[in-house]
């Protein structure tokens, strides 16, 4: 296994660097000697040697200062860090990376450390990071155990969870010395949660929702992402009282809770790569030929919805929580632009261009 690490000084280097010290350590000393009045009383400047960061799963992670070596296991750190504008520091990234081409733009040539759930851990060790960012449950403890005894420190954040997104965000900014960059991402996210929030204090029956994960038949319910963004756009999530994040349901279990509204989410590479809408629009069309779905009110209505990963949870959970509260509250949302909220951000934070499909068309075959 190669540890390669940045290589020491050369002696004569180290000579010559001696020398330039301590001619500099008697130009000080003529200084304090000096200006010895004014400085007996200054407070001694201390520089912080760490900074202790309490992460997703609650620990308090003490992280030496400053940070230069970052490895990013998923795209929700990434794509934070280049809002923060510190993607410099990223000296490894998840080997899915590659499926994004156009959105990652040269990220992608960064070197990778595997995948988000199984990470390389040789080639973590030869990227020497200082620090390595991944989410809560993946991968599992394993990162922490082996990650220790081969030198490297790990930080569990969930970028994806909104309850958390703008807490974990000031904490990367003061990690990395980018307050400003963070204050700046945070004001603009609760500027428009507060605007989708603010037009649902009216609302006493939230229509019913289900939301689908990825794979068929997983409803999204307390804990994961998908719930978390039904219950901000005013629904009422149909799997609420299940006890786990994605739990598999049967057809029979969809049709008995008889949802206003359904809301399912896709992958095809990042809508940033789709040009039009058909992929979502056959997602939807399957929905919605569910055998004896077409008793289920949201069918008939409709009201089948598909939305892109891109937008599904992660730092840009605001765009798709704007259209789901549309899809939910028709009418009640005229003045919020999804398309526009999410041109602002890629612009803004991303430094890229808008484009891209992200969403169904509706059953009418407008866009949203």
């Amino acid at each position: 296994m190669n540890t390669t690490r940045p290589k020491a000084a050369p002696s004569s280097q180290k000579s010559h660097c001696a020398i330039e010290w301590a001619g500099k350590r008697l130009q000080i000393l003529l200084c304090c000697w000096v200006l010895g009045g004014f400085l007996f009383f200054a407070p001694a400047p201390t520089l912080a040697a760490s900074l202790s960061i309490t992460d997703s799963l609650g620990r308090t992670v003490e992280i030496p200062q400053p940070v230069h070596r970052i490895v990013a296991l998923n795209s929700d750190i990434l794509e934070v860090l280049r809002t923060l504008k510190a993607q410099d520091l990223v000296v490894g990234v998840f080997s899915e990376i590659v499926r994004e081409p156009e959105f990652w733009g040269d990220l992608v040539q960064k070197p990778k450390a595997g995948s988000w759930r199984d990470p390389d851990l040789e080639a973590i060790v030869r990227l020497a990071p200082d620090l390595v960012i991944a989410y809560s449950r993946n991968p599992g403890p394993e990162l922490e155990k082996k990650g220790e005894a081969l030198g490297f420190r790990v930080l569990r954040l969930d970028l994806y969870r909104i309850e958390v997104l703008e807490k974990e965000v000031r904490a990367l900014g003061l990690l990395l010395g980018k307050e400003t960059e963070a204050d700046r991402f945070c004001r603009w996210h609760r500027q428009h949660l507060d605007a989708v929030r603010s037009k649902l204090d009216a609302v006493a029956d939230p229509p019913s929702v289900y939301v689908e994960s990825y794979s068929d038949y997983h409803a999204a319910g307390p804990g994961s992402g998908g719930h978390e963004m039904c219950l901000v756009s005013g629904g009422r999530c149909v799997a609420g009282d299940l006890s786990i994040p994605y739990a598999v349901v049967t057809s029979e279990w969809v049709i008995s809770r008889n949802p206003d509204v359904i809301v399912k989410a896709a992958s095809f590479g990042n809508g940033y790569a789709v040009n039009n809408a058909g992929p979502f629009n056959r997602r939807r069309n399957a929905i919605m030929n569910r055998p004896a779905w077409n008793h289920v009110a949201a069918v008939e209505s409709g009201r089948v919805y598909v939305m892109d990963s891109a937008i599904w949870t992660g730092p840009r959970a605001i765009v798709g929580i704007v259209y789901m509260a549309r899809w939910i509250h028709p009418g009640r949302f005229p003045d919020l632009h999804p398309g526009d909220l999410h041109r602002e951000y890629l612009e803004i934070f991303q430094g890229i261009p808008y484009k891209g499909v992200f969403v169904s068309d509706d059953i009418a075959g407008k866009a949203p």
